[in-house]
């Protein structure tokens, strides 16, 4: 098939009467398919048949490479200019002025709150921190090894068990006290889970704390009658979560409007994008910058490791996007942070290789050629590590903020008209129209 691009204005932004002539050699019909936001429907390219039994042309894209597959109002990423904005505000903007509570407001409602707001917003998340007692039994009967991951992925999912009336997706007042309690619990299921991997008691929400306080109350706490977070480390946490509140229709995120699509409850939705966060390409990649920068050992053993990357017998882990061509925003935020937690905690050994890779892939010809530049990946693990966090729970850190993330995108899709239950195509390449054989024949 040949294709035109027709443009009357001649820029690069799609109007209107924008549209895409294409001609069916096997046909030599030519079909005019309008442009929209830059965009062609696949379902219009189904007109293009060679006779009228034809199902049409179907367009193919693994791994949706450059296929959209919904309209968003909540994330703009521009991965050529390396720009990230929740709402259109600049991630720069909120990860300097806001929490992340209020960033989480902005994600789901839309607008910043005043303060009024942004008050009732936080006492309705505080107040529901706590989990019910069964839920507790629930996690305590997993193995003492299990993974704070799977831990967190069924015990969000059995939460609605524990809030029936969850599938009522189309009430405004029970879907709003969902997306409350998916916030408000998200941090103390995963208290509970490193608690449990830990061999130690888990221990209640703290009302009177901050949210970034209170999770690390409920990682930490002890034997003292009231836990006080170190408010650099407060801070520098609630900077992460508002870094990984949301990223757009990534793995997890897609899996989220996926599931729920079918219109099940937001607890089941979540649950499929932890599911899709749990693997090692999405939300375990900061531990292989770890194991990464442990196996290199030492600066001088950087320049062998760098030539074996060069030589494709190594693997440059936490550079490189699948979106981002260019500096990670995030990357250069979580980096200031490490100052604040290093400060507290004493500086990561391994800080100083990372350092040095930095340095030198944005140097070398080599890396600066392909676009290699650090990701947020590679340092937030040096911050979770500085933090005694296990690797296990570096995923479950992750989790907790693109909470927000996710129910966002789950509540536009639910209010989205367009939108219907998930279904792709496939392409089928299998045997057709085969006599079955009788097992004694066989």
């Amino acid at each position: 098939m040949g294709t035109e691009e027709q443009s009357e204005n001649g820029g690069g932004v799609a109007t209107a009467s924008d549209s895409l002539t294409i001609t069916d050699n096997r046909t030599g019909k030519s079909y005019e398919v309008p442009i929209e936001d830059g965009t062609v429907r696949a379902t219009a390219l189904r007109n293009i048949k060679v006779n009228e039994s034809d199902f049409g042309v179907m367009t193919y894209d693994p791994a949706f490479m450059n296929t959209a597959s919904c309209r968003s109002a909540i994330t703009y990423l521009d991965g050529e200019a390396g720009v990230l904005e929740y709402r259109g505000y600049p991630i720069e903007q909120l990860a300097e002025h806001s929490t992340y509570l209020e960033v989480a407001y902005l994600l789901v409602h839309g607008e910043l709150p005043n303060q009024k707001q942004l008050d009732e917003w936080t006492h309705e998340i505080t107040i529901h921190t706590f989990v019910h007692e069964n839920v507790r039994s629930f996690m305590q009967g997993f193995r003492y090894d299990a993974h704070p991951m799977g831990m967190l992925l069924a015990s969000v999912g059995a939460l609605s068990t524990f809030y029936p009336d969850a599938n009522k997706i189309h009430d405004p007042e029970t879907r709003y006290l969902q997306i409350i309690r998916l916030i408000a619990k998200m941090p103390t299921l995963a208290a509970f889970a490193y608690r449990h991997n830990m061999g130690q008691p888990y221990v209640y929400p703290d009302n009177d704390l901050r949210y970034p306080g209170n999770f690390l109350s409920m990682l930490f706490k002890m034997t003292e009658l009231k836990y006080e977070p170190d408010p650099r480390l407060e801070r520098a946490l609630d900077v992460l979560f508002i870094l990984h509140a949301d990223h757009e229709q990534n793995c997890s995120t897609s899996a989220v409007r996926a599931v729920g699509s079918s219109q099940v409850d937001p607890y089941s939705a979540v649950a499929a994008g932890i599911a899709a966060l749990y693997g090692p390409l999405h939300g375990g990649a900061n531990e292989q910058v770890l194991r990464m920068l442990r196996r290199i050992g030492t600066k001088e053993n950087i320049p062998d490791f760098m030539q074996g990357v060069k030589d494709g017998k190594e693997r440059l882990m936490g550079f490189g996007h699948r979106v981002y061509k260019n500096y990670d925003p995030r990357a250069k935020i979580i980096k200031k942070a490490c100052d604040d937690v290093f400060e507290v905690t004493g500086v990561n050994p391994l800080l100083e290789i990372a350092l040095e890779l930095e340095k030198i892939a944005l140097e070398d010809e080599y890396f600066v050629k392909r676009k290699l530049y650090p990701n947020v990946d590679f340092y937030s693990g040096l911050i979770y590590e500085a933090l005694h966090m296990p690797v296990g729970m570096f995923t479950v850190l992750f989790a907790i903020p693109r909470t927000s993330g996710w129910i966002s995108q789950w509540l536009e899709m639910i209010d989205d008209k367009e939108q219907k239950i998930a279904r792709p195509r496939q392409i089928y390449t299998g045997e057709r129209e085969r006599e079955y054989v009788p097992l004694d024949k066989r």
